[in-house]
């Protein structure tokens, strides 16, 4: 296969859970709660993604179930690794080379999400996500409210502030990363892990797997 003379897209926007990783932070967080909170949680995560009810509407709601200490980030940020997509490494390595920005665009928690952007040999300023805060012991205090990702729409209103190279590609399985669309050159829904399907009628291309993603950006 030939390659483009130069990249479709100058910058590569990713999602992180269900699309880097094959993992829900939060629910994955809300398991070690227990049956109960996990699926509370579950529930609430699967309808804000579907687009059923704003994000912003569920985003506190499920931190206060959980109130994760920094351990479970910690243990969470390990599950982020172990669950990445096949091929991701090697794809982000390959866009990279060939000059493309890669950003990672997450609603997750930020303290979780930094091994995973070492393992894909990302700097660590490409990651934008949700920080919490803990207290001296490692107790839950509180998640960054003002944070544009704790929001539906929010991912629009970060890619709107940064300085990123065009065309740009936004990679995601949610609603959340659909919002972005009004904001970037095209979006692809990526289905590798879960097919949700108002995100996928609504996108311009799907993708299934990190290859195909490739192949979109290099040819």
């Amino acid at each position: 296969m030939s390659k483009l003379e130069q990249p479709a897209f100058g910058t590569v926007v990713l999602d992180v859970d269900s699309t880097v990783s094959g993992i829900e932070g939060v629910d994955w967080l809300a398991a070690r709660r227990g049956p109960d909170v996990a699926k509370r949680v579950a529930n609430l995560t699967a309808e804000a993604m579907r687009g059923e009810i704003p994000l912003e509407q569920v985003y506190g709601t499920r931190l206060a179930q959980i109130r994760p200490r920094r351990e479970d980030l910690d243990a969470l940020a390990r599950a982020y690794v172990d669950a990445i997509a096949p091929d991701a490494v090697s794809t982000v390595y390959n866009l990279r080379r060939a000059g493309v920005q890669v950003l990672l665009l997450s609603g997750g928690l930020r303290n979780a999400l930094l091994r995973l952007a070492l393992e894909l040999d990302l700097d660590l300023g490409d990651v934008h996500a949700v920080d919490v805060r803990f207290d001296a012991v490692g107790a839950y205090i509180g998640f960054d409210e003002k944070s544009p990702l704790s929001r539906t729409t929010g991912k629009s209103t970060v890619l709107s502030s940064l300085t990123a190279a065009r065309p740009m590609l936004m990679v995601g399985d949610g609603v959340t990363d659909l919002a972005a669309r009004s904001v970037v050159d095209k979006f692809a829904a990526y289905t590798g892990f879960v097919a949700r399907e108002p995100v996928v009628r609504q996108a311009d291309v799907v993708l299934k797997s990190f290859t195909e993603l490739e192949t979109l950006v290099l040819g």
